[in-house]
């Protein structure tokens, strides 16, 4: 496996208001399978969690204070400026959260600069300019610089919201920035550091075909954007976010004379989850509506589900949330992108922080999904890549439709580790109260 550069940067001071945490593990040496107790009593076990589990929403799950004050996990995130989340709250007052905002408002502006590029809305003709858009060129940071250099002839390399993109040929970015997230006493959320993974030198060496003449007639009428993100079902915590960041973006595309000469306009629609039919009926209605581009799902199981009937139709889908690793070498008809880093460079990150804090015996319990199992696989992959002993780890995959984990909670008891990784969505509240009412929990002793 090859393990990507990770380094460790801008720590973080006071309360963001963002996702998940945990005190250090210690350095004991583990004893038979897990860890032993002492005679002191059972020792603190560290959870930590990933992008899925580890916002505000699940805090709000429970009444008690400290009930995951040891709690941890990563979410992809940059060091968000005050005029952008400020600007968000404008569009949604009622936000606690801005996962993912970043990554769907650059989805919105890597489309229309590919389109704008292009001098078309056929997606089958613009998609062969989304990477070239993220790399080498001119650098901006706006719509309406990079509008400007696009319009003068020349070629930008779009630096956005959510990172330097600087995409690989599979329309991902070869360098991802993750906040490192904390629960604290009252079971909201602060950032303690950002880490950044992946290398820039990867991106993309295939150069786009040439632009369009800036001065050509713009083919195919108003570029049309429809959105898939989860509105309802079990990631509907993160849909505003992403929803207030697709806003954001077309308001500021429009304002800068839209694509074409004309605004943008925005068709939008609820993903649901894999519960429901939902996202096959918004993708159908917004492909009669005639998008362009779809800008979602959040879910990777989501993505998968419609994937082949949105690329069929010839329409672009560009997820700001996705991480599932299958996307990277998935057979898209080159109409899939993401701005969301795959799970790879998510399971290192999960992986060295678990391993920096000394814990030598780790249980992973994950959710059923191409999510679940693939950030399991990956994290599973660099602990013993790293060192630790195969009787040291223990994975378990779990049903998240189950009406109860005690099972799977009984199996961390037995195993006595020093960490839990939960890699799981909302119903990972109730594997989280079973786990403190058994006494492995993120609830301080």
């Amino acid at each position: 496996m090859v393990r990507r550069k990770l380094v460790r940067v801008v720590a973080a001071v006071g309360a963001f208001m963002m996702v998940g945490a945990a005190c250090g593990g210690d350095d004991e040496e583990p004893s038979g399978t897990g860890g032993e107790p002492t005679d002191e009593g059972p020792k603190q076990v560290q959870v930590y969690g990933t992008d899925g589990n580890v916002g505000n929403a699940l805090g709000e799950e429970f009444g008690e204070p400290g009930q995951l004050v040891n709690m941890k996990g990563t979410t992809p995130l940059t060091e968000l400026g005050e005029d952008f989340t400020s600007r968000l709250l404008e569009i949604n007052p009622e936000l606690t959260d801005f996962n993912y905002a970043g990554e769907g408002y650059d989805a919105v502006t890597v489309v229309a600069l590919a389109s704008e590029i292009a001098r078309t809305n056929d997606a089958n003709v613009f998609k062969d300019q989304v990477n070239g858009v993220t790399t080498a060129g001119e650098a901006c940071t706006d719509y309406a610089t990079c509008l400007a250099i696009v319009q003068a002839g020349g070629d930008v390399d779009y630096d956005g919201i959510s990172g330097p993109l600087e995409f690989v040929d599979a329309g991902e970015p070869s360098v991802a920035s993750f906040g490192v997230l904390q629960f604290i006493e009252d079971n909201t959320t602060e950032v303690t550091e950002y880490v950044v993974i992946g290398d820039p030198a990867d991106a993309t060496q295939t150069a786009p075909p040439a632009a369009g003449d800036p001065a050509a007639a713009f083919a195919g009428g108003p570029l049309i954007i429809g959105t898939l993100l989860p509105i309802t079902g079990d990631l509907a915590f993160l849909g505003p976010p992403e929803v207030a960041g697709v806003q954001l973006a077309i308001n500021d595309v429009n304002a800068a004379g839209g694509v074409g000469g004309v605004d943008v306009q925005l068709v939008e629609g609820d993903s649901g989850d894999q519960t429901t039919d939902t996202a096959t009926q918004t993708v159908d209605r917004e492909i009669n509506a005639g998008v362009s581009a779809i800008i979602g799902a959040a879910a990777s199981g989501v993505s998968l589900s419609v994937i082949d009937r949105i690329t069929a139709a010839g329409v672009l889908m560009f997820s700001p949330a996705n991480t599932s690793d299958q996307f990277t070498a998935y057979d898209d008809a080159g109409l899939y992108f993401r701005t969301a880093p795959p799970d790879l460079m998510q399971g290192q990150a999960v992986a060295d922080i678990v391993l920096d804090e000394g814990n030598n015996s780790i249980f992973i319990l994950a959710r059923n999904d191409p999510y679940g199992t693939g950030i399991a696989d990956v994290i599973e992959a660099n602990l013993l890549e790293s060192g630790i002993a195969e009787d040291q780890l223990m994975k378990v995959i779990y049903d998240p439709n189950a009406q109860s984990f005690r099972t799977e909670v009984d199996q961390i008891v037995e195993f006595n580790p020093d960490a839990v990784v939960l890699v799981g969505f909302i119903e990972s509240a109730t594997i989280l109260s079973t786990m403190n009412e058994q006494g492995v929990g993120p609830a301080q002793n």
